[in-house]
């Protein structure tokens, strides 16, 4: 999936089933966050991502969101063969994040993560938010996050890979034919 605009383009490339992981937006701490995404839920990923960053990284993360979220959709297809639920609790020293996903088909973003307001390397905490709320609408997963903590890489962090693991579980494959859900589509 590609999407350029007058403030960014972003080129995103995503196996479900897993494979090599490249990332380079330009805000090397957003970087390692979708770098530790991917790993820990299991999927290959490729992200190039140019933006206007003498502005601020706004734009570059909110619109990999975007991107990543769509790709992620069309990669999913029907959601027939997999569990389709997934949640995990992941501590990063002092830090505990949850998340908790559904991949049915409706976006929604919870998020109860006072994570300080500053700047982690040249990614400012706040766009965390923004960048999960992209990836939910355009994913349409419905995405509930978590945090407890004091040391914001490490909040940010746990956020992350909670969101990583709890995608790999919605993801797995499940026993039973169709799709999980009384409704017979997602």
């Amino acid at each position: 999936m590609t999407r350029t605009t007058k403030e960014t383009s972003v080129t995103v490339e995503i196996a479900l089933t897993g494979g090599g992981i490249h990332v380079e937006t330009g805000i090397g701490f957003f970087d390692h966050m979708l770098t530790a995404l991917a790993f820990h839920a299991g999927f290959g990923l490729n992200v190039r991502a140019e933006g206007d960053l003498t502005v601020d990284g706004h734009h570059t993360v909110e619109d990999v969101g975007i991107v990543l979220g769509q790709a992620f959709r069309e990669a999913l297809g029907g959601g027939a063969g997999i569990e389709r639920f997934g949640h995990a609790c992941i501590p990063m020293d002092e830090s505990l994040g949850f998340a908790a996903v559904d991949v049915g088909g409706r976006a929604f973003l919870q998020f109860d993560a006072p994570v300080p307001d500053v700047m982690l390397g040249g990614y400012d905490a706040s766009l965390s938010k923004e960048f999960f709320r992209a990836f939910c609408h355009n994913a349409s997963v419905a995405l509930h996050l978590r945090v407890t903590g004091e040391n914001a890489h490490h909040m940010t962090e746990a956020l992350y890979k909670a969101c990583g693991v709890a995608l790999r579980h919605a993801c797995a494959p499940r026993d039973a034919a169709g799709v999980a859900s009384t409704k017979g589509v997602l």
